[in-house]
C-alpha cells in the first residue's frame, strides 16, 4: 500500500469518526456533553482536511 493510499484511508477513518461523534452529540441529553462532542468532531474534521490536502499533494496545511 502506498503512502497516499494510507493517507486516504486515514482520512476516511477520521471522517467516519467525526460523523459518529456528531451523531452521538445529537443523541446526547446533556448540553455540555453535546458541545464537547461537537467540538471534538469539528477538530477531527479540520485535521482530516489537512491530511487530505497532504494526500493530494498540497504542501500547505489549512489553517
Amino acid at each position: 500500500m502506498s503512502e497516499s493510499d494510507e493517507l486516504r484511508n486515514r482520512v476516511q477513518q477520521m471522517r467516519a469518526k467525526a460523523k459518529n461523534l456528531k451523531d452521538e452529540a445529537e443523541r446526547a441529553t446533556d448540553p455540555e456533553e453535546r458541545r464537547r462532542l461537537k467540538e471534538k468532531a469539528r477538530r477531527i474534521e479540520s485535521e482530516s482536511e489537512q491530511v487530505s490536502g497532504m494526500a493530494s499533494g498540497d504542501i500547505y496545511p489549512l489553517e
